[in-house]
């Protein structure tokens, strides 16, 4: 199990890894072992997560996700296999812990009597300096 938040974690048997070969640092090495890292996390299946959680992850992966509800994460950051299968997992675990927090509602506030009185003041003081800036009339 992977835990994502206190009361939340996902089973290690829902993820699924691929070994490529990666562009990138390693040299030589890199034409011959296949370091770099595709996780991919059916979160439209999961049986680990709430449903709520899932929409949240799904609308937050962006094009991460394929139209089955597959998340692609890929990982070649690190010369090492191990390091790319820990940056991939901890990401997977990252975007999965941002989805588990409920979004803040939003609600509509006034603008204060003072606050509109001191807007107001404001613009009265701006369209005063523009109003002087005119052209000079002299009168002979």
């Amino acid at each position: 199990m992977i835990p994502i938040t206190a009361s939340l974690s996902i089973d290690e048997s829902e993820i699924h890894e691929d070994f490529v070969r990666a562009s990138g640092p390693g040299g030589q090495n890199v034409n011959k072992v296949a370091t770099s890292v595709q996780l991919r996390f059916d979160a439209a299946n999961s049986r680990s997560l709430p449903e709520e959680v899932r929409q949240r992850l799904i609308v937050l992966a962006g094009n991460r996700i394929t139209a089955d509800g597959v998340l692609i994460i890929e990982a070649r950051r690190f010369r090492t296999q191990a390091r790319n299968r820990e940056d991939a997992t901890a990401r997977l675990v990252e975007l999965i812990r941002s989805a588990a927090q409920k979004p803040i509602i939003r609600r509509k506030t006034r603008p204060t009597l003072a606050s509109k009185e001191r807007r107001l003041e404001s613009k009265r003081r701006g369209a005063e300096n523009k109003r002087v800036r005119g052209p000079v009339h002299h009168e002979e």
